[in-house]
């Protein structure tokens, strides 16, 4: 049984490294967006390259996520954590030092697969070491302190970006990395999963994350209409299904099927693509429409994005409970509806936008229409199964979260007909960046529609509860871990509420 308590020193310094771990990853996913126009211009590269740093990193990391947790329960956690951090410094490091950007973006895959290694166990690793009493406390911590690093990373960015450059915004990552491994390896202990057993899905994995990247390239390069396009589209969906009939006769799948046998599992994770798209489109675009249109300089454009953040991490925890007590149907469908209604307001901001009359308005709106839906969407997917496998249905959400952004980075630009040299022409891509907030205003409203359709009240009272109640990121929902071991190696439920942030 874990014992380490929070107080003591040990206790401290698990706590350090779970959030040093995976404030890398969170800075990732916020700082990048911001440094894109800087990126292009060194670079000479068009807007399918800033597609491509983008897109790259999140096809390997929603690819291998899943894959990622399981290789931490079999070879051990710590094991895993570190090796996830020291490969994604090493990759930050080579994006650092790219010449070229398609030297950038093999880096940026790479990253993706640290990521993919350290996200699942910075979280783990407060399970599997808190004794059963503080586990709830240092959850907390942990998803606080995350949310701090994500409301900070837009800032940070936008200073790195304008100040030293846009390839800090990389390598700040390198001395993250030398701080956090050594802590882990020294104080952290070692842990797995007992029961861990059968089979690694690596293929299923393969064929996952080749599916994104085929799909992904077809959309990004449509408009060139080639043959070579077209193969690589038929290709992703050949791959698609190919990866749907490995997890339906896998041994053991790394996203088993009946998962969705839940007509609630699957009406949450259907919610969670229309949601998520719409938001990583979204945050793609703004950064560049800040800077390119408005012409805000870097550090401006991420401190402008600072409301949603703020608002999911001071609101997070009581949109849950409110969640709790009302059911999921009503904020999954509020939530949505004011989320479209934020990307809406965005049309006003264009060529000599105001700050506090155009910004802001559509920023805290938006803010508030994520602070309603995101803890209702993670506890609806996380009470639609088994106690026992809520960390596998939370895995599974959150590398679909990441996929549908990923998809969205790749589509818009062609839905809206931005062509390569978009961000370049501020009137072009003014005029693409309004047909694109109609679009994800519109998928929004889909999400709203599925939700009040769909959704329903779980019916077990004794169903697992987010452990992760205070959170940041705007990207994706937050990860739980899988339940702990009770006394004979089963699984053993928490009671409810036992996590709070």
């Amino acid at each position: 049984m874990p014992d380490v308590r929070l107080a003591s020193p040990q206790g401290k310094w698990i706590l350090l490294t779970t959030v040093l771990g995976s404030g890398m990853a969170l800075l990732d996913s916020t700082v990048v967006n911001v440094a894109l126009p800087r990126i292009g211009r060194d670079l000479g590269a068009d807007l399918a390259a800033l597609q491509w740093t983008v897109n790259a990193y999140m096809v390997t990391l929603a690819g291998l996520i899943l894959l990622g947790g399981a290789l931490g329960d079999r070879f051990g956690r710590r094991k895993v954590f570190v090796t996830g951090v020291l490969w994604f410094a090493a990759a930050s490091l080579l994006c650092g030092l790219a010449p070229n950007a398609g030297m950038l973006i093999a880096a940026r895959a790479l990253q993706g697969v640290g990521g993919a290694l350290l996200t699942p166990g910075s979280l783990a690793l407060i399970q599997a070491s808190f004794h059963a009493d503080d586990r709830g406390r240092a959850v907390g911590l942990w998803s606080g302190f995350g949310g701090v690093g994500a409301a900070v990373g837009p800032f940070l960015g936008g200073w790195l970006v304008d100040g030293p450059g846009w390839r800090w915004v990389f390598l700040i990552n390198v001395p993250l990395a030398l701080l956090c491994a050594p802590i882990a390896v020294r104080h952290v202990p070692e842990s797995s999963g007992g029961g861990a057993h059968g089979r690694f899905d690596v293929l299923g994995a393969a064929l996952g994350a080749l599916a994104l990247a085929l799909m992904t390239y077809a959309l990004i390069e449509a408009g060139e209409g080639s043959v070579v396009v077209a193969v690589a589209g038929a290709a992703g969906l050949a791959a698609a299904v190919a990866f749907v009939h490995v997890e339906r006769r896998g041994p053991d799948p790394m996203m088993p099927p009946d998962l969705f046998a839940s007509r609630q599992f699957t009406a949450a994770n259907l919610v969670t693509l229309c949601v998520y798209a719409a938001f990583g489109g979204f945050f793609f675009l703004a950064a560049l429409q800040l800077q390119v249109v408005v012409g805000y300089s870097a550090l401006a454009a991420g401190t402008a994005l600072l409301p949603t953040t703020a608002l999911m991490l001071l609101l997070s925890a009581r949109s849950g409970e409110l969640g709790d007590r009302i059911g999921p149907r009503l904020p999954l469908t509020v939530g949505p509806l004011l989320c479209a209604a934020g990307m809406l307001l965005m049309l006003r901001v264009g060529p000599g936008a105001s700050y506090p009359a155009d910004v802001l308005p559509a920023l805290l709106v938006l803010g508030l229409g994520m602070v309603t839906l995101v803890a209702p969407l993670t506890a609806t997917v996380l009470a639609s199964v088994a106690t026992a496998r809520a960390g596998l249905a939370s895995g599974t959400n959150n590398a679909a979260a990441r996929a549908a952004g990923l998809v969205a980075v790749a589509a818009l630009p062609l839905l809206t007909g931005m062509g390569p040299e978009a961000y370049r022409e501020p009137d072009a891509f003014d005029d693409a960046f309004g047909r694109a907030m109609v679009l994800c205003a519109g998928v929004l409203v889909v999400g709203a529609a599925v939700a009040f359709a769909t959704v329903r009240r779980p019916a077990a009272p004794d169903c697992r509860r987010p452990e992760c109640r205070t959170h940041g990121s705007v990207a994706v929902p937050p990860l739980e871990a899988e339940t702990g071991r009770g006394p004979d190696g089963g699984a053993a439920p928490r009671p409810p509420g036992t996590g709070r942030g």
